[in-house]
């Protein structure tokens, strides 16, 4: 058995039953953090509409958000579901800046890490962030089923 994330006409993703559950309890955890609804809607008969507007602008924040923490605990606990909602992205055209995230994060960190040893952690530098980011999403994206 498996489930339909589509965009119009188009289907972004088959995950197995078990995989969209997983990933649809996390939509609704991201959607609380960011305080933004994600644009993917509820599962009706297997199948799941994201709305293209809506989902643009909660994969841009879900980035910047991303990119501004330096918490180890955090980015481990994100890292997979925002690699998995970047192939959704990219399958359905959203355009990602990524020069602008890139960039020294704006506004002040969020969630850090400190260290009795090292002392306050800062996000990754850019460059390296984008790219592990980018090479996460590329190593999902020939898993995901379309």
């Amino acid at each position: 058995m498996s489930q339909y994330f589509d965009m119009g006409e188009e289907t972004l993703w088959n995950p197995s039953n078990g995989a969209s559950r997983l990933f649809q309890r996390q939509v609704a955890v991201f959607e609380s953090e960011l305080g933004l609804p994600s644009g993917i809607g509820p599962m009706v008969n297997d199948e799941c509409q994201i709305d293209p507007g809506a989902f643009e602008t909660f994969v841009n924040t879900l980035l910047a958000e991303h990119r501004r923490t330096s918490h180890a605990i955090m980015l481990a606990l994100s890292e997979g579901f925002t690699a998995t909602v970047l192939v959704l992205a990219e399958r359905a055209g959203i355009a990602i800046d990524w020069a602008q995230l890139g960039t020294t994060p704006d506004g002040p960190p969020q969630d850090v890490q400190v260290s009795a040893l090292t002392g306050m952690s800062t996000p990754a530098e850019g460059g390296a962030w984008a790219t592990g980011l980018h090479e996460k999403a590329r190593e999902l994206s020939r898993r995901m089923p379309r």
